[in-house]
């Protein structure tokens, strides 16, 4: 039972990055008009992704933390270096590259960087969310 549960919230966490990434925020941008109002809905969509990612990833860490009838010893020791570096990755985005983004935004410097930054981070966040849930999904 408690190894399903990891499954589903590994893919819970993995799709919810992919939907909004690969979907969601490409969508806004397409048809909502100005681009201001679009980034300002993205960062409200981002920061409730990153408390997903929180939940899910902490809930994961929990399971992990007795893998006597959930995933066996070996398994949480792959996927528990993805987890963590998925719930840092959140964690950074929310509260270091964000603030700076939207400080850029309010003086009019440029967001090429921070927007780069966190780019980036989010797909390392979205490559680890894919390697965890692959590492649950292996067969022994």
């Amino acid at each position: 039972m408690r190894s399903r549960l990891a499954i589903f919230l590994a893919a819970l966490w993995w799709g919810s990055l992919s939907s909004l990434g690969a979907l969601v925020v490409p969508l806004l941008f397409k048809h909502l008009e100005p681009p201001a109002a679009a980034g300002a809905m993205a960062a409200k969509l981002f920061a409730a992704q990153t408390w997903l990612s929180v939940a899910c990833t902490v809930l994961l860490l929990l399971m992990f933390n007795r893998p006597d009838d959930g995933p066996s010893r070996a398994a949480a020791q792959r996927v528990l270096k993805f987890v963590v570096a998925g719930l840092l990755l959140a964690l950074l985005v929310e509260f270091a590259v964000a603030p700076q983004i939207v400080s850029a935004r309010a003086t009019g410097a440029p967001l090429r960087l921070w927007h780069g930054l966190g780019t980036a981070m989010y797909l390392g966040q979205w490559l680890s969310a894919t390697l965890a849930l692959w590492h649950l999904t292996r067969r022994v």
